[in-house]
This record gives structure tokens, C-alpha cells and sequence, in this order.
């Protein structure tokens, strides 16, 4: 079983900021920033696909009510939400989870993207390859 599976049945203890029938959300063990805050559904998925589209929107709705309880406890202005999908996209833990990272001045956390420009031709042919499924 994994950890999240564990902390979601009781057998971990976590510091929970939400909690419900199907999803809960926790401070993470390790605070990338001060109420740093992973919500996740109960029952076991491994990742993003493996979510249903109802259990997704489900889930978001949850990722917005503890947000906006986080906004009026921490007072912060701004926040990233994060999640990864996949060992090529980072994941550690295969249980789906979505991370909620106040952010401050001056909080350190760094989250860049370096860009790809494409030309006109390869944003169409992209664009068709997405499109034509």
C-alpha cells in the first residue's frame, strides 16, 4: 500500500488542513513553503490519467476550497499548483496528488520554464497532431 494510502486510512499520521468522504489535504512533511499543502483523493489512482473526469473536477473543487481556506489563514497573495504526472514529470509518489504552494516575497521557491520557440509550420502540425484525436 502506498504512503499516501496509508495517511488517507489513518495508519500515518498527518497534519490535516481538509478533510472529506473522498479527498484529503495535508501540510507536506517538507514545506517548500509555509502551508505548503497536498490534496489528494482517498481512494488509490495512480496518477492524473488515471482519474475519471467527474473524480478530476471533483478533485479541483476540493484543490479550491482548501485553497481559499489557506488564502484566508496565511494571508498570502499568490500560490503555484503543482502536479506532476509521471516519473519523466517528477512524480515520486504514484498516488495522485495535487500540491498547493503559498507563495511570499522573498520565499525562495523557484519554478522556471525555458521555452521552445516553434515556427508557424510546427505550431500547425501540432496543433493537427493534437487535434486530429
Amino acid at each position: 500500500m502506498c504512503v499516501f494510502c496509508k495517511i488517507a486510512n489513518g495508519e500515518i499520521p498527518a497534519y490535516k488542513v481538509y478533510e472529506d468522504d473522498d479527498f484529503l489535504a495535508f501540510l507536506d512533511i517538507s514545506q517548500a513553503t509555509i502551508g505548503h499543502t497536498l490534496v489528494i483523493p482517498k481512494k488509490h489512482y495512480e496518477n492524473f490519467f488515471a482519474l475519471e473526469e467527474e473524480k478530476a473536477a471533483d478533485l479541483m473543487r476540493v484543490v479550491s476550497k482548501v485553497s481559499k481556506k489557506l488564502k484566508s489563514a496565511l494571508a498570502f497573495e499568490a500560490f503555484n499548483l503543482l502536479n506532476n504526472s509521471g516519473a519523466l514529470a517528477g512524480q515520486t509518489v504514484n498516488h495522485i496528488h495535487i500540491h498547493l504552494l503559498p507563495r511570499y516575497e522573498n520565499d525562495g521557491l523557484r519554478i522556471e520554464f525555458s521555452g521552445k520557440k516553434l515556427s508557424e509550420k510546427e505550431f500547425k502540425a501540432l496543433l493537427e497532431k493534437i487535434n486530429s484525436k
